[in-house]
């Protein structure tokens, strides 16, 4: 049975296409959509970066630079964060991918389906956050869709604001929707689905809450 993936059509029931993708011998279409959802990443963080989104410690040095280099600095900026677009694009779709792969046996074509809805979902979250920062000038961690606005209020700690404002209404609907597809596709018990899937996003929140806090070292020493 051949199954040709639609990343829109596939929440149009999601239970159809489940069962459909859980029967598939060949599936169609998902290299192609992969290449796709990297080019939209990199576009959506190019362009993150060229409204100054993340660029607030070049701009306090801009005193200090002269027009050409500040612009150059900008420039450089997003260019990088084109390519964290890219690299987070990847990672998402085959790290995690290969990860349940090992744990669930479910064939690797089947779970790069998974994170390919995963991806784009995240990449719908990051469009949202866009005008929030340009009209109120709030950053991710403060976002009203995540709960590091709560924390924000309970202490002033860096690194706990950080680490909650990773975890965002999005990202709870990704962990249901992966416990729901884990579950219809593999035999293992669900506690185990629930104990990894939810393991494995604590640590993607540890991770960001890391890079979050020590990014004003890292770009304070490129652009500096």
């Amino acid at each position: 049975m051949m199954y040709h993936f639609n990343l829109i059509k596939f929440f149009f029931p999601v239970d159809d296409h489940l069962f459909r993708i859980q029967k598939a011998e060949k599936i169609a279409n998902i290299w192609k959509l992969s290449v796709l959802l990297v080019l939209v990443s990199a576009v959506i963080y190019g362009w993150m970066g060229s409204l100054g989104m993340g660029t607030d410690l070049i701009s306090k040095g801009a005193v200090e630079l002269s027009v050409f280099q500040y612009q150059q600095s900008k420039l450089w900026f997003v260019f990088g964060r084109i390519g964290f677009g890219i690299v987070m694009a990847l990672f998402f779709l085959f790290v995690p991918a290969l990860i349940f792969h090992l744990l669930t046996d479910i064939p690797y074509q089947k779970l790069v389906i998974m994170q390919q809805i995963v991806l784009l979902v995240m990449l719908i979250e990051r469009v949202i956050w866009i005008p929030l920062f340009v009209n109120f000038g709030l950053d991710w961690y403060v976002s009203p869709l995540s709960f590091g606005i709560i924390v924000s209020y309970l202490t002033e700690a860096e690194w706990p604001v950080f680490f909650f404002g990773a975890v965002t209404l999005f990202q709870l609907w990704i962990i249901w929707f992966q416990i729901r597809y884990l579950s219809y596709l593999s035999t293992i018990k669900k506690s185990w689905i629930y104990i990894n899937v939810i393991s494995l996003h604590i640590f993607y929140w540890l991770i960001v809450a890391f890079l979050a806090y020590f990014d004003r070292f890292m770009i304070g020493g490129w652009f500096g």
